[in-house]
Protein backbone atom coordinates (compact mmCIF):
# COMPACT_ATOMS: atom_id res chain seq x y z
CA UNK A 1 0.00 0.00 0.00
CA UNK A 2 2.76 2.60 0.70
CA UNK A 3 4.19 1.93 -2.77
CA UNK A 4 0.78 2.43 -4.36
CA UNK A 5 0.31 5.54 -2.19
CA UNK A 6 3.49 7.03 -3.67
CA UNK A 7 2.11 6.49 -7.19
CA UNK A 8 -1.32 7.89 -6.36
CA UNK A 9 0.08 10.93 -4.58
CA UNK A 10 2.48 11.50 -7.46
CA UNK A 11 -0.43 12.08 -9.84
CA UNK A 12 -2.52 13.91 -7.17
CA UNK A 13 -5.90 12.69 -8.46
CA UNK A 14 -8.14 15.12 -6.58
CA UNK A 15 -5.91 18.11 -7.23
CA UNK A 16 -5.25 17.24 -10.87
CA UNK A 17 -8.92 16.54 -11.60
CA UNK A 18 -9.88 19.88 -10.07
CA UNK A 19 -7.27 22.13 -11.65
CA UNK A 20 -5.76 20.71 -14.85
CA UNK A 21 -8.99 20.24 -16.92
CA UNK A 22 -9.81 23.87 -16.21
CA UNK A 23 -6.39 24.88 -17.57
CA UNK A 24 -7.12 23.11 -20.86
CA UNK A 25 -10.70 24.41 -21.04
CA UNK A 26 -10.60 28.21 -20.88
CA UNK A 27 -9.14 31.17 -22.69
CA UNK A 28 -6.30 31.06 -20.15
CA UNK A 29 -4.11 28.99 -22.46
CA UNK A 30 -5.83 28.70 -25.81
CA UNK A 31 -8.02 31.74 -26.28
CA UNK A 32 -11.73 31.11 -26.51
CA UNK A 33 -11.41 27.89 -28.51
CA UNK A 34 -9.83 25.23 -26.35
CA UNK A 35 -9.64 21.61 -27.55
CA UNK A 36 -12.23 19.01 -26.67
CA UNK A 37 -11.49 17.89 -23.12
CA UNK A 38 -12.48 14.24 -23.54
CA UNK A 39 -10.29 13.82 -26.64
CA UNK A 40 -7.38 15.65 -25.02
CA UNK A 41 -7.40 13.60 -21.82
CA UNK A 42 -8.23 10.38 -23.67
CA UNK A 43 -5.10 10.73 -25.83
CA UNK A 44 -3.00 11.63 -22.78
CA UNK A 45 -4.28 8.55 -20.95
CA UNK A 46 -3.52 6.24 -23.90
CA UNK A 47 0.05 7.55 -24.17
CA UNK A 48 0.67 7.19 -20.44
CA UNK A 49 -0.66 3.62 -20.39
CA UNK A 50 1.81 2.78 -23.18
CA UNK A 51 4.61 4.27 -21.07
CA UNK A 52 3.49 2.14 -18.10
CA UNK A 53 3.63 -1.00 -20.24
CA UNK A 54 7.20 -0.08 -21.25
CA UNK A 55 8.35 0.53 -17.68
CA UNK A 56 6.69 -2.57 -16.22
CA UNK A 57 9.10 -5.20 -17.67
CA UNK A 58 12.11 -3.23 -16.42
CA UNK A 59 10.57 -2.77 -12.97
CA UNK A 60 9.97 -6.55 -12.83
CA UNK A 61 13.68 -7.17 -13.35
CA UNK A 62 15.45 -4.34 -11.55
CA UNK A 63 14.85 -2.84 -8.10
CA UNK A 64 16.08 0.72 -8.66
CA UNK A 65 16.50 3.68 -6.34
CA UNK A 66 16.55 6.15 -9.21
CA UNK A 67 13.88 4.74 -11.51
CA UNK A 68 14.00 5.96 -15.11
CA UNK A 69 17.58 7.17 -14.73
CA UNK A 70 18.87 3.67 -13.97
CA UNK A 71 16.59 1.97 -16.53
CA UNK A 72 18.02 4.23 -19.23
CA UNK A 73 21.59 3.54 -18.07
CA UNK A 74 21.03 -0.21 -18.51
CA UNK A 75 19.33 0.24 -21.88
CA UNK A 76 20.86 3.17 -23.75
CA UNK A 77 24.05 3.72 -21.79
CA UNK A 78 25.43 6.09 -19.20
CA UNK A 79 25.58 9.29 -21.28
CA UNK A 80 21.93 9.02 -22.24
CA UNK A 81 21.08 8.22 -18.62
CA UNK A 82 22.51 11.58 -17.52
CA UNK A 83 20.03 13.34 -19.82
CA UNK A 84 17.16 11.12 -18.64
CA UNK A 85 18.07 11.82 -15.02
CA UNK A 86 18.28 15.57 -15.51
CA UNK A 87 14.99 15.56 -17.40
CA UNK A 88 13.26 13.57 -14.65
CA UNK A 89 14.67 15.86 -11.95
CA UNK A 90 13.45 18.87 -13.93
CA UNK A 91 9.97 17.35 -14.26
CA UNK A 92 9.65 16.31 -10.62
CA UNK A 93 10.95 19.67 -9.45
CA UNK A 94 8.61 21.79 -11.58
CA UNK A 95 5.55 19.75 -10.59
CA UNK A 96 6.53 20.02 -6.91
CA UNK A 97 6.82 23.80 -7.34
CA UNK A 98 3.40 23.96 -9.00
CA UNK A 99 1.98 21.81 -6.19
CA UNK A 100 3.27 24.14 -3.47
CA UNK A 101 1.95 27.15 -5.38
CA UNK A 102 -1.48 25.52 -5.54
CA UNK A 103 -1.39 24.71 -1.83
CA UNK A 104 -0.81 28.39 -1.10
CA UNK A 105 -3.50 29.56 -3.53
CA UNK A 106 -6.17 27.13 -2.30
CA UNK A 107 -5.50 27.70 1.40
CA UNK A 108 -5.87 31.42 0.77
CA UNK A 109 -9.09 30.76 -1.13
CA UNK A 110 -10.31 28.57 1.75
CA UNK A 111 -10.06 31.43 4.26
CA UNK A 112 -11.62 33.81 1.76
CA UNK A 113 -14.64 31.51 1.35
CA UNK A 114 -14.95 31.29 5.14
CA UNK A 115 -15.12 35.07 5.28
CA UNK A 116 -11.69 35.48 6.87
CA UNK A 117 -9.58 37.01 4.11
CA UNK A 118 -5.93 37.73 4.87
CA UNK A 119 -4.85 41.33 5.33
CA UNK A 120 -2.12 40.78 2.74
CA UNK A 121 -2.92 37.83 0.49
CA UNK A 122 0.59 37.59 -0.97
CA UNK A 123 2.30 37.48 2.41
CA UNK A 124 -0.22 34.90 3.62
CA UNK A 125 0.34 32.70 0.53
CA UNK A 126 4.12 32.90 0.99
CA UNK A 127 3.78 31.84 4.65
CA UNK A 128 1.57 28.89 3.66
CA UNK A 129 4.12 27.78 1.05
CA UNK A 130 6.96 28.00 3.58
CA UNK A 131 5.00 26.06 6.21
CA UNK A 132 4.02 23.41 3.66
CA UNK A 133 7.61 23.01 2.46
CA UNK A 134 8.90 22.66 6.04
CA UNK A 135 6.22 20.10 6.97
CA UNK A 136 6.83 18.10 3.78
CA UNK A 137 10.56 18.10 4.48
CA UNK A 138 10.01 16.79 8.01
CA UNK A 139 7.71 13.98 6.81
CA UNK A 140 10.11 12.91 4.05
CA UNK A 141 13.17 12.87 6.29
CA UNK A 142 11.25 10.90 8.89
CA UNK A 143 10.63 8.05 6.43
CA UNK A 144 8.82 6.97 3.28
CA UNK A 145 6.33 4.79 5.16
CA UNK A 146 4.99 7.67 7.27
CA UNK A 147 4.84 10.09 4.36
CA UNK A 148 3.21 7.44 2.12
CA UNK A 149 0.40 6.70 4.59
CA UNK A 150 -0.13 10.42 5.10
CA UNK A 151 -0.37 10.87 1.31
CA UNK A 152 -2.89 8.10 0.75
CA UNK A 153 -5.05 9.44 3.60
CA UNK A 154 -5.02 12.95 2.08
CA UNK A 155 -5.85 11.66 -1.40
CA UNK A 156 -8.67 9.41 -0.23
CA UNK A 157 -10.35 12.25 1.67
CA UNK A 158 -9.81 14.69 -1.21
CA UNK A 159 -11.28 12.40 -3.87
CA UNK A 160 -14.28 11.66 -1.66
CA UNK A 161 -14.90 15.38 -1.06
CA UNK A 162 -14.58 16.25 -4.75
CA UNK A 163 -16.88 13.44 -5.92
CA UNK A 164 -19.52 14.21 -3.29
CA UNK A 165 -19.60 17.93 -4.05
CA UNK A 166 -19.79 17.43 -7.83
CA UNK A 167 -22.70 14.97 -7.42
CA UNK A 168 -24.50 17.44 -5.17
CA UNK A 169 -23.85 20.29 -7.63
CA UNK A 170 -25.49 18.49 -10.56
CA UNK A 171 -28.29 17.18 -8.35
CA UNK A 172 -29.14 20.75 -7.35
CA UNK A 173 -28.54 22.14 -10.85
CA UNK A 174 -29.78 19.41 -13.22
CA UNK A 175 -30.40 21.89 -16.01
CA UNK A 176 -26.64 22.56 -16.22
CA UNK A 177 -25.82 18.94 -17.01
CA UNK A 178 -25.67 19.04 -20.81
CA UNK A 179 -23.56 16.19 -22.14
CA UNK A 180 -24.16 17.16 -25.76
CA UNK A 181 -21.63 19.97 -25.57
CA UNK A 182 -19.11 17.70 -23.85
CA UNK A 183 -18.81 15.44 -26.90
CA UNK A 184 -18.92 18.27 -29.43
CA UNK A 185 -15.76 18.97 -31.44
CA UNK A 186 -14.98 22.52 -32.44
CA UNK A 187 -12.33 21.60 -35.02
CA UNK A 188 -9.50 23.31 -33.16
CA UNK A 189 -6.62 20.94 -33.93
CA UNK A 190 -3.94 23.60 -33.42
CA UNK A 191 -4.56 23.72 -29.68
CA UNK A 192 -4.71 19.93 -29.26
CA UNK A 193 -0.93 19.19 -28.92
CA UNK A 194 -0.39 21.80 -26.18
CA UNK A 195 -3.63 20.61 -24.57
CA UNK A 196 -2.31 17.04 -24.52
CA UNK A 197 0.96 18.18 -22.90
CA UNK A 198 -0.98 20.02 -20.18
CA UNK A 199 -3.26 16.96 -19.80
CA UNK A 200 -0.21 14.70 -19.49
CA UNK A 201 0.71 16.67 -16.35
CA UNK A 202 -2.38 15.09 -14.76
CA UNK A 203 -0.74 11.66 -15.12
CA UNK A 204 2.94 12.37 -14.55
CA UNK A 205 4.32 10.95 -11.34
CA UNK A 206 2.68 7.54 -11.73
CA UNK A 207 6.16 6.10 -12.32
CA UNK A 208 7.55 7.51 -9.04
CA UNK A 209 7.35 4.09 -7.28
CA UNK A 210 10.27 3.03 -9.51
CA UNK A 211 12.42 5.11 -7.16
CA UNK A 212 11.34 2.99 -4.16
CA UNK A 213 12.87 -0.29 -5.36
CA UNK A 214 15.58 -0.09 -2.73
CA UNK A 215 13.09 0.42 0.11
CA UNK A 216 9.99 -1.56 -0.89
CA UNK A 217 9.28 -5.12 0.21
CA UNK A 218 8.96 -7.46 -2.80
CA UNK A 219 9.82 -4.62 -5.23
CA UNK A 220 9.55 -6.87 -8.30
CA UNK A 221 5.86 -7.33 -7.50
CA UNK A 222 4.72 -4.13 -5.81
CA UNK A 223 6.42 -1.57 -8.06
CA UNK A 224 5.23 -3.00 -11.42
CA UNK A 225 1.71 -3.38 -10.04
CA UNK A 226 1.61 0.24 -8.87
CA UNK A 227 2.92 1.78 -12.10
CA UNK A 228 0.58 -0.36 -14.23
CA UNK A 229 -2.69 0.40 -12.49
CA UNK A 230 -2.16 4.02 -11.45
CA UNK A 231 -2.42 5.61 -14.94
CA UNK A 232 -5.45 3.44 -15.73
CA UNK A 233 -7.18 4.45 -12.49
CA UNK A 234 -6.20 8.08 -12.99
CA UNK A 235 -7.44 7.99 -16.59
CA UNK A 236 -10.88 6.75 -15.57
CA UNK A 237 -11.14 9.38 -12.82
CA UNK A 238 -9.96 12.12 -15.17
CA UNK A 239 -12.45 11.24 -17.91
CA UNK A 240 -15.28 11.35 -15.39
CA UNK A 241 -13.97 14.64 -13.96
CA UNK A 242 -13.51 16.36 -17.32
CA UNK A 243 -17.01 15.33 -18.38
CA UNK A 244 -18.47 16.93 -15.25
CA UNK A 245 -16.28 20.03 -15.41
CA UNK A 246 -16.83 20.57 -19.13
CA UNK A 247 -20.58 20.57 -18.54
CA UNK A 248 -20.28 22.85 -15.50
CA UNK A 249 -17.71 25.34 -16.81
CA UNK A 250 -19.45 25.83 -20.15
CA UNK A 251 -22.29 27.43 -18.19
CA UNK A 252 -19.98 29.49 -15.99
CA UNK A 253 -18.70 33.03 -16.69
CA UNK A 254 -15.27 33.20 -18.32
CA UNK A 255 -13.87 34.86 -15.17
CA UNK A 256 -14.58 31.61 -13.29
CA UNK A 257 -13.37 29.30 -16.07
CA UNK A 258 -10.08 31.22 -16.37
CA UNK A 259 -9.50 31.38 -12.60
CA UNK A 260 -6.71 29.49 -10.84
CA UNK A 261 -9.46 28.09 -8.53
CA UNK A 262 -12.34 27.46 -10.97
CA UNK A 263 -14.30 24.83 -9.03
CA UNK A 264 -13.98 26.75 -5.79
CA UNK A 265 -15.30 29.91 -7.48
CA UNK A 266 -18.13 27.88 -9.01
CA UNK A 267 -19.26 26.51 -5.64
CA UNK A 268 -18.76 29.76 -3.76
CA UNK A 269 -21.58 31.33 -5.77
CA UNK A 270 -24.12 29.19 -3.95
CA UNK A 271 -22.34 27.70 -0.93
CA UNK A 272 -19.11 29.26 0.38
CA UNK A 273 -18.83 26.52 3.03
CA UNK A 274 -18.89 23.79 0.35
CA UNK A 275 -16.29 25.76 -1.59
CA UNK A 276 -14.11 25.96 1.53
CA UNK A 277 -14.35 22.18 2.06
CA UNK A 278 -13.39 21.68 -1.58
CA UNK A 279 -10.45 24.06 -1.18
CA UNK A 280 -9.19 22.05 1.79
CA UNK A 281 -9.41 18.77 -0.14
CA UNK A 282 -7.63 20.17 -3.21
CA UNK A 283 -4.90 21.79 -1.10
CA UNK A 284 -4.33 18.48 0.73
CA UNK A 285 -4.08 16.63 -2.59
CA UNK A 286 -1.46 19.02 -3.97
CA UNK A 287 0.45 18.89 -0.69
CA UNK A 288 0.62 15.10 -1.06
CA UNK A 289 1.75 15.59 -4.68
CA UNK A 290 4.58 17.87 -3.54
CA UNK A 291 5.78 15.20 -1.09
CA UNK A 292 5.59 12.43 -3.70
CA UNK A 293 7.41 14.50 -6.33
CA UNK A 294 10.25 15.50 -4.02
CA UNK A 295 10.49 11.93 -2.67
CA UNK A 296 11.17 10.70 -6.21
CA UNK A 297 13.44 13.61 -7.12
CA UNK A 298 15.52 13.19 -3.97
CA UNK A 299 16.14 9.51 -4.68
CA UNK A 300 17.42 10.21 -8.19
CA UNK A 301 19.63 12.99 -6.83
CA UNK A 302 20.78 10.68 -4.02
CA UNK A 303 21.72 7.94 -6.49
CA UNK A 304 23.64 10.42 -8.65
CA UNK A 305 25.48 11.57 -5.54
CA UNK A 306 26.44 8.00 -4.68
CA UNK A 307 27.73 7.44 -8.22
CA UNK A 308 29.75 10.66 -8.25
CA UNK A 309 27.90 12.51 -11.02
CA UNK A 310 26.22 14.87 -8.53
CA UNK A 311 27.63 16.50 -5.36
CA UNK A 312 28.60 13.79 -2.90
CA UNK A 313 26.65 15.46 -0.12
CA UNK A 314 23.46 14.37 -1.93
CA UNK A 315 24.46 10.73 -1.40
CA UNK A 316 24.36 10.89 2.41
CA UNK A 317 21.58 9.30 4.42
CA UNK A 318 20.09 10.25 7.78
CA UNK A 319 21.99 8.49 10.59
CA UNK A 320 18.76 7.31 12.26
CA UNK A 321 16.01 7.14 9.65
CA UNK A 322 18.27 6.02 6.74
CA UNK A 323 16.45 8.32 4.32
CA UNK A 324 18.20 10.50 1.67
CA UNK A 325 17.95 13.43 4.05
CA UNK A 326 20.70 15.59 2.58
CA UNK A 327 19.24 15.36 -0.93
CA UNK A 328 15.83 16.32 0.45
CA UNK A 329 17.18 19.29 2.40
CA UNK A 330 19.17 20.54 -0.59
CA UNK A 331 16.16 20.28 -2.90
CA UNK A 332 13.35 21.71 -0.75
CA UNK A 333 14.63 25.33 -0.57
CA UNK A 334 14.89 25.42 -4.37
CA UNK A 335 11.44 23.90 -4.76
CA UNK A 336 9.94 26.43 -2.33
CA UNK A 337 11.61 29.57 -3.64
CA UNK A 338 10.15 29.39 -7.16
CA UNK A 339 6.44 29.44 -6.17
CA UNK A 340 7.29 32.19 -3.68
CA UNK A 341 8.86 34.17 -6.54
CA UNK A 342 5.71 33.63 -8.63
CA UNK A 343 3.48 34.89 -5.80
CA UNK A 344 5.60 37.98 -5.08
CA UNK A 345 6.07 38.90 -8.75
CA UNK A 346 3.66 40.85 -10.93
CA UNK A 347 2.74 37.69 -12.86
CA UNK A 348 -0.62 36.10 -12.13
CA UNK A 349 -0.68 32.77 -10.25
CA UNK A 350 -2.72 31.33 -13.15
CA UNK A 351 0.00 32.07 -15.70
CA UNK A 352 2.74 30.89 -13.35
CA UNK A 353 0.85 27.67 -12.77
CA UNK A 354 0.45 27.00 -16.49
CA UNK A 355 4.15 27.63 -17.10
CA UNK A 356 5.27 25.38 -14.23
CA UNK A 357 2.99 22.49 -15.21
CA UNK A 358 3.87 22.76 -18.91
CA UNK A 359 7.61 22.82 -18.19
CA UNK A 360 7.20 19.92 -15.77
CA UNK A 361 5.33 17.94 -18.42
CA UNK A 362 8.20 18.56 -20.87
CA UNK A 363 10.64 17.17 -18.33
CA UNK A 364 8.56 14.06 -17.75
CA UNK A 365 8.01 13.52 -21.48
CA UNK A 366 11.75 13.70 -22.14
CA UNK A 367 12.53 11.09 -19.48
CA UNK A 368 9.62 8.91 -20.65
CA UNK A 369 10.89 8.97 -24.23
CA UNK A 370 14.38 7.82 -23.22
CA UNK A 371 13.12 5.20 -20.74
CA UNK A 372 10.61 3.76 -23.25
CA UNK A 373 13.27 3.60 -25.95
CA UNK A 374 15.48 1.74 -23.46
CA UNK A 375 13.06 -1.18 -23.04
CA UNK A 376 14.17 -3.44 -25.93
CA UNK A 377 17.86 -2.73 -25.33
CA UNK A 378 17.44 -3.38 -21.60
CA UNK A 379 15.85 -6.79 -22.30
CA UNK A 380 18.38 -7.65 -25.02
CA UNK A 381 21.20 -6.97 -22.58
CA UNK A 382 19.90 -9.68 -20.23
CA UNK A 383 19.03 -12.11 -23.02
CA UNK A 384 15.25 -11.65 -22.88
CA UNK A 385 14.66 -9.65 -26.05
CA UNK A 386 11.33 -10.21 -27.82
CA UNK A 387 9.67 -8.81 -30.95
CA UNK A 388 6.88 -7.45 -28.75
CA UNK A 389 9.34 -5.38 -26.71
CA UNK A 390 10.82 -3.81 -29.85
CA UNK A 391 7.36 -2.98 -31.21
CA UNK A 392 6.11 -1.62 -27.88
CA UNK A 393 9.24 0.47 -27.33
CA UNK A 394 9.12 1.88 -30.85
CA UNK A 395 5.39 2.69 -30.80
CA UNK A 396 5.57 4.36 -27.38
CA UNK A 397 8.67 6.37 -28.26
CA UNK A 398 7.12 7.56 -31.52
CA UNK A 399 3.85 8.48 -29.81
CA UNK A 400 5.65 10.44 -27.10
CA UNK A 401 7.92 12.04 -29.67
CA UNK A 402 4.95 13.11 -31.81
CA UNK A 403 3.22 14.72 -28.82
CA UNK A 404 6.42 16.44 -27.76
CA UNK A 405 7.35 17.66 -31.24
CA UNK A 406 3.94 19.06 -32.16
CA UNK A 407 3.59 20.73 -28.76
CA UNK A 408 7.07 22.25 -29.04
CA UNK A 409 6.33 23.53 -32.56
CA UNK A 410 3.04 25.06 -31.42
CA UNK A 411 4.75 26.62 -28.40
CA UNK A 412 7.46 28.19 -30.56
CA UNK A 413 4.88 29.57 -33.00
CA UNK A 414 3.10 31.36 -30.17
CA UNK A 415 6.33 32.84 -28.84
CA UNK A 416 6.28 30.85 -25.59
CA UNK A 417 9.60 30.21 -23.86
CA UNK A 418 8.80 26.79 -22.31
CA UNK A 419 10.35 24.83 -25.19
CA UNK A 420 13.46 27.03 -25.23
CA UNK A 421 13.97 26.58 -21.48
CA UNK A 422 13.63 22.82 -21.68
CA UNK A 423 15.93 22.70 -24.72
CA UNK A 424 18.50 24.51 -22.58
CA UNK A 425 18.19 21.80 -19.90
CA UNK A 426 18.72 19.07 -22.52
CA UNK A 427 21.73 20.89 -23.97
CA UNK A 428 23.28 21.38 -20.54
CA UNK A 429 22.82 17.70 -19.66
CA UNK A 430 24.38 16.62 -22.96
CA UNK A 431 27.36 18.92 -22.43
CA UNK A 432 27.82 17.60 -18.88
CA UNK A 433 27.68 13.99 -20.08
CA UNK A 434 30.24 14.81 -22.79
CA UNK A 435 32.49 16.47 -20.20
CA UNK A 436 32.31 13.36 -18.02
CA UNK A 437 33.03 11.14 -21.03
CA UNK A 438 36.28 12.92 -21.91
CA UNK A 439 37.49 14.22 -18.54
CA UNK A 440 36.06 11.88 -15.89
CA UNK A 441 35.32 8.60 -17.68
CA UNK A 442 35.47 6.53 -14.47
CA UNK A 443 32.67 8.57 -12.93
CA UNK A 444 30.56 8.21 -16.04
CA UNK A 445 31.19 4.46 -16.06
CA UNK A 446 29.80 4.30 -12.49
CA UNK A 447 26.35 5.45 -13.62
CA UNK A 448 23.92 2.60 -12.98
CA UNK A 449 26.21 0.67 -10.64
CA UNK A 450 24.38 1.71 -7.47
CA UNK A 451 21.17 0.08 -8.70
CA UNK A 452 22.52 -3.38 -9.39
CA UNK A 453 20.07 -6.03 -8.19
CA UNK A 454 20.99 -7.70 -4.89
CA UNK A 455 19.96 -11.05 -3.48
CA UNK A 456 17.85 -9.44 -0.75
CA UNK A 457 15.73 -7.80 -3.49
CA UNK A 458 14.47 -11.24 -4.48
CA UNK A 459 11.41 -12.94 -3.02
CA UNK A 460 12.29 -16.44 -1.82
CA UNK A 461 8.84 -17.46 -0.64
CA UNK A 462 9.49 -16.40 2.93
CA UNK A 463 7.17 -14.00 4.79
CA UNK A 464 8.22 -10.40 4.44
CA UNK A 465 8.11 -7.92 7.33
Amino acid sequence: MPVFAQAVAGVAPAGAMSVIPALVFPGLVFGSNGPNLLVTFGVAMAVMVLVAFCLRPMAQRMAAVSGLYSYTAKGLGQRTAITAGWSAIFGYGLVAMAALLLVGVYVGQLFSNLGVPAADSKVFTVLVILASAATACLLMVRGIRISAWFMVLMESISIGVLATLMIIYFAVNPSKLSLGSVFAWNGNFDALPIGIVVAVSAFVGFESPTTLGGEAHRPFVTVPRAITWTPILMGVLCLLAVTAQDAALKEAPLSIAASSTPLSDLFSQSSPVSAAILDLGIAASWFACAIASVNALARIFFCMGREGVAPKIAGRTHPVFRTPSMAIMVIMPVVAIVPIAVVTSTASPERGLVNLLTLGAYGYLGSYILASASLPFFLRRIGESTYASWILGAVTTLALGAVFWTAAAASIRTGSLETVIYAGVLLASTMYATFLHFRLPRRLAAVGIYDETRELDLFHGRPTP
